[in-house]
């Protein structure tokens, strides 16, 4: 149903989304195809699934027989979008971008800015006349990036460094040349000896490199007592030889993640996705400055610095559940919030909070017919569709056997 205001049509049902894939060269012939009950596998790797309102890919919604992009459709009517709340804090913008990641390959080790080393960078950028599509450019707005990841598949990843002892216990097992700097560590066994030891092997001239790198190869060849690591060396070498990057998994955390569990990446964390799928939920920008294991641009120096030298364990999080079906991941950011629905039995209902902002839901199993409050229209969401719930919506409703995700912003 459209209602009409002297602002052009706004829109208070729910709406399916059209999604970007971008197929970048690291992603999944199968399982971003397989999810959306298409060819698979697909002609060319599928690496990400945009749903939202990002510039350079936002969702499109069907309004009248015409495909209007999702921004377009929340400028006519942000509050009724967003909800009140929403609208003000964010300027009239939906602050996250939801993702699904499916990754063949290892992604590029990186980081993303806080607030102020994104204003700070996007404003040297433009100064210094670098175009938005130069690949040479790190800053394309002036967002910070915090991130969540949520496994569908088991999911390896590399995350924050790890706790120094580790570091040194690692390189001892391998038998670490002394250029490594590991040495570093020991005298120092802090955030700025760390910082130093960082430096120093990002930095490293060609020749020294090659020679550290043969060695560490050739020492990690036998799994030992290190095997996820070791193994994770050796495949590193295979995707990228000769990239410093190899040697990630001695200083950084290696994660796997196992469907349903998730973690966060706070700005200015080092991190890579190694292999695996899953849900990625961000606010809503496209900054990063790689490091390593990439043909893609790499600053090294831009890198070094807006990171964050705090190293430590990483905290595997899991959803709370309530009694409505709903699990919410521990709520870390003001942009987005992640939780879950499951509903096995046909007879289930789940239904929504009548206070919400707006909200983007993926099913990522079985089907949900929706039903809104006071309407009998029924929608079906099926295995790999999403949908936008305008905060308008006054209250939805959920049947059926699926699990579905939910991307929305946290009242406060």
């Amino acid at each position: 149903m459209l209602l009409m205001n002297e602002g052009g049509y706004t829109l208070n049902h729910i709406m399916v989304l059209e999604n970007v894939i971008q197929e970048y060269a690291w992603g999944s012939r199968t399982f971003i195809s397989g999810l959306m009950g298409e060819v698979s596998p697909s002609k060319n790797p599928q690496a990400e699934l945009w749903m939202g309102a990002h510039p350079k890919a936002p969702s499109r919604v069907v309004v009248r027989g015409k495909r209007l992009s999702l921004p377009e459709v929340i400028d006519r009517d942000p509050i009724g979008m967003l909800g009140l709340r929403v609208a003000k804090r964010f300027s009239n913008r939906l602050p996250f971008l939801f993702k699904v990641l499916a990754a063949a390959k290892p992604l590029s080790i990186q980081a993303h800015p806080d607030k102020e080393h994104a204003r700070e960078g996007f404003d040297k950028e433009n100064r210094r006349g670098i175009g938005m599509d130069d690949p040479g450019r790190n800053y394309r707005d002036e967002n910070h990036k915090p991130e969540l990841i949520c496994a569908l598949k088991p999911l390896w990843a590399l995350k924050g460094f790890r706790e120094v002892e580790d570091m040194i216990r690692i390189g001892e097992v391998i038998g670490a040349p002394h250029e490594l700097g590991i040495d570093l560590l020991r005298k120092h066994p802090n955030r700025e000896g760390l910082k130093n030891f960082f430096i120093a092997l990002i930095t490293m001239k060609t020749d020294r490199k090659v020679r550290i790198l043969d060695e560490i190869i050739n020492r990690t060849k036998d799994p030992k007592g290190e095997g996820p690591v070791f193994e994770w060396i050796q495949r590193l070498h295979d995707f990228y030889p000769g990239d410093i990057g190899i040697l990630s998994p001695i200083f950084l955390n290696l994660v796997r993640l196992k469907p349903g569990e998730a973690m966060y990446i706070r700005p200015g964390e080092l991190h890579a996705y190694l292999e695996g799928a899953g849900l990625e939920i961000m606010a809503n920008s496209d900054n990063v400055i790689r490091g390593g294991l990439t043909p893609k641009h790499i600053d090294s120096k831009e890198l070094i610095h807006i990171l964050d030298f705090t190293f430590g364990k990483t905290a595997i999080l899991k959803p709370k559940g309530n009694n409505s079906g709903e699990s919410h991941y521990p709520n870390i950011s003001d942009e987005f919030m992640l939780s879950r629905m499951d509903l096995n039995e046909k007879g289930n209902l789940y239904k929504s909070s009548r206070e919400r902002g707006g909200e983007i839901l993926i099913c990522v199993d079985g089907e949900a017919i929706v039903t809104e409050k006071g309407k009998h229209k029924r929608l079906i969401v099926k295995k790999g569709e999403s949908i936008f719930v305008p905060a308008k919506v006054d209250q939805y409703m959920l049947q059926g056997r699926f699990t579905i995700y939910k991307a929305s912003v946290p009242l406060k």
